[in-house]
This record gives structure tokens, C-alpha cells and sequence, in this order.
């Protein structure tokens, strides 16, 4: 009696087991991979690399969700919509240096946005974010190649000239990403652009200026450790922060100095700059690699109390804002920009024209919202 009691026993066990299996099925679709692609979901969170298309709506936070969405919305309206159906393409990049944790992000997110897209991207550099002239090698040889688009993010406004007209010569669609191309000498050399997708770096100086003047209430002394000289990001960095801080009474900008993009030349610029200003307040960097250079010639001479900005939002600069060393970093998603400049060039591709400049939306990130951005690419 008891051996048929366990065989019954045994015998529904099966049976719920195959019943439970039977309802995940369902559930699924009839599709096993859902469950996979949780799986890979989950562990593409915890990776520094991840795209946020690998990412679901709940592992973001709700600010980033709700950036994301303020972000598509802006390139919905400026861009339009993504064509449903396309002929085949193959873009080309060019970006500035690998050297900058920066433009290696952006590197890996033309990549990742190429491959969910279905796009043949090919992302290449020149040596140093400095050398102008092999970025601009690398620009002449690609447009002899087989690409219908180049998307160029120049070191300076007038370098990568030369191989935008050759580009125009040979029938190949240019997007400018970022840094701007100077657009009158280019048209004094016989050239164009077919599209332009930027931000507002101006902008980008005066949020930082007017965050860091909120954070000072008895005002006093700032200072801007600026890029490369003649370069469009830190030009504008510079004057939107300059102008601001030279309007606001009781704030006193005691210095700008160019330190070319180099950790280096920032961190002994820093040095000097505590030294001869003891009572220095504030530093805004005109990027993430010369703040936490900054943030460590402060701490390696003892210095306290000084807020450091930077601009990227870069993972160091992520972790250094939740630490409490680095104050701010300007951002907007690098996810989101190649993702649309990817999309211009299907339209350029496709016939579309662009008449204006594509502007994304920025965000500054600080010590008040840092940990309400996790997953923010």
C-alpha cells in the first residue's frame, strides 16, 4: 500500500513539474530565449560597457528614464523618424583620440549602435588628441575607401578641412559630431558639410559657472583650466563660464589657462594655481581627464574646500562625484548622440536633407543627483 501511495505521489509531482513548464512556455510566447534574455539583461547591467538597449526600463532609474525620454523626444522632433526600410550603407567615423576615456566610449557606442541598427560602421583616430595632422591622414585615406558616410569630430575648427573637401569630391556625405568644422574656411576651400549633430558647448560653461556660484554664497575666487587652443568645445566651454563668472559680483575669475586636454599640464597647473592663489574656490575644467587631474594636485598638497568641475561624465568622473572630490560634470547620453548621428547618415543616405544644426539636450550631473542617475550612458 505504501509503494503505490509513493508512485501516486511521484506520479503528480511529474505532472505539476510539466504543467508549470507548460504555462512558462505560454507565458514566453512559445519562445525559450525570453528567460535567456533576462538572463543577459541582467548581466549586461553590471557592465561598465553595456549599451542601455541591453538594459530594461526597470533597471534604470527613474531620472534616467525620464532623461532618455526628454533625449529621444528632442531628435524625434529635430531629426524625424527613423526610416523603417533602407538600402545598404557603410559609415565611416572619425573621432578625436582613444587616449581620452571619451572618445573610447563613443568608439564602443558607434559600435554597439552599428550592430542593433544593422549598419556597417567603421570608427577610426588619429594618434593624440593633439596631432592634427594624423587625424587628418587617417580623414584623406578614408575618403578614398568605399563609404557613403563620414561623421568627423575634428581636434581643431580648420585641421580635418582638407579631407572634408576631398570627402565632397568624391561623393561622401560628412556629419560633424561634436567639435565643429570653422564652416566659413571650409567654404573658402571649396567645401561642405551635409549635416551637423553638436551641443551647446556655451551652454555648457554657464551651467557649470552658475551651479558652482549657488555652491558659493559668499563668493570668491575661480578659476578655468581650459582644452587645446582653438578647439570649439573649449572655446566654448571657456567663454560660457567666463562670461558668467565676470557678471556675478563677488566672484573674482583669477585665471584661464589652456592645458591642451593633458592630465599632466592640469595637475602642476592646479599646483600652481593653489599656490598662487590660496584662497581659491573653485576650478572648472573643460573636461573629466584635467578635472581629476586637478582633483589630485588638490589632495596631494592637502588642499580642501575647492569645487572641481569637469565635462563628459566619464566613469572616473562618476565615481569621483559620488566620493565627494569632484563636484559636477556637464553631460548629455554618448548612447543616444552616435545612436542619431548613425541615423542622420541613413537619411543623408536615403536622399533626406538637414538645413540646421541637431542639438542634444544636456544634463549636469552633482553631487545632488549623482546617485539618481545609475544606468545614464
Amino acid at each position: 500500500m505504501k509503494k503505490w501511495i509513493s508512485l501516486l505521489l511521484a506520479l503528480a509531482m511529474m505532472l505539476s513539474i510539466v504543467a508549470c513548464g507548460s504555462n512558462n512556455t505560454a507565458n514566453n510566447g512559445g519562445n525559450d530565449t525570453a528567460n535567456n534574455s533576462v538572463t543577459n539583461n541582467e548581466d549586461a547591467s553590471t557592465n561598465e560597457g553595456s549599451t542601455e538597449e541591453e538594459n530594461t526600463d526597470s533597471e534604470l532609474s527613474a531620472t534616467v528614464q525620464q532623461l532618455y525620454a526628454e533625449f529621444d523626444a528632442a531628435m524625434e522632433e529635430q531629426i524625424g523618424p527613423m526610416p523603417e526600410n533602407f538600402g545598404d550603407i557603410k559609415v565611416g567615423a572619425v573621432v578625436i583620440s582613444l587616449t581620452n576615456p571619451f572618445w573610447v566610449n563613443m568608439k564602443n557606442f558607434y559600435e554597439a549602435a552599428g550592430q542593433e541598427l544593422g549598419i556597417d560602421i567603421d570608427v577610426q583616430t588619429g594618434t593624440t588628441e593633439g596631432d592634427t595632422a594624423s587625424q587628418l591622414d587617417v580623414l584623406m585615406t578614408m575618403a578614398d575607401m568605399d563609404y557613403d558616410v563620414i561623421i568627423v569630430s575634428p581636434i581643431d575648427g580648420t585641421n580635418l578641412i582638407p579631407g572634408i573637401v576631398k570627402c565632397n569630391e568624391n561623393g561622401v556625405k560628412v556629419i560633424n559630431l561634436g567639435p565643429g568644422v570653422d564652416v566659413a574656411a571650409l567654404e573658402d576651400a571649396g567645401g561642405h558639410l551635409d549635416a551637423t549633430i553638436t551641443v551647446a558647448f556655451t551652454e555648457q560653461g554657464e551651467t557649470v559657472a552658475n551651479d558652482m556660484i549657488s555652491r558659493l554664497p559668499d563668493g570668491g575666487q575661480v578659476a578655468i583650466i581650459a582644452g587645446l587652443a582653438g578647439a570649439g568645445q573649449s572655446e566654448g566651454r571657456t567663454s560660457g563660464a567666463k562670461e558668467v563668472f565676470e557678471a556675478t559680483e563677488g566672484i573674482e575669475l583669477v585665471a584661464v589657462q589652456n592645458c591642451d586636454w593633458d592630465a599632466t599640464l592640469a595637475y602642476d597647473a592646479t599646483k600652481a594655481l593653489i599656490t598662487e592663489y590660496p584662497d581659491l574656490k573653485g576650478i572648472f575644467c573643460c573636461n573629466d581627464t584635467m578635472a581629476l587631474a586637478a582633483v589630485e594636485a588638490l589632495a596631494a598638497e592637502g588642499k580642501e574646500g575647492v569645487l572641481v568641475y569637469g565635462v563628459d561624465f566619464t566613469d572616473d568622473a562618476r565615481a569621483a562625484i559620488i566620493e565627494g572630490t569632484m563636484t559636477g560634470s556637464m553631460s548629455y547620453s554618448s548612447q543616444r548622440y552616435t545612436k542619431a548621428a548613425l541615423q542622420m547618415a541613413v537619411m543623408l543616405n536615403e536622399g533626406e536633407t538637414f538645413d540646421s544644426s541637431v542639438y542634444l539636450p544636456l544634463t549636469l550631473v552633482n553631487v545632488d543627483n549623482v546617485n539618481d542617475l545609475e544606468g545614464w550612458q
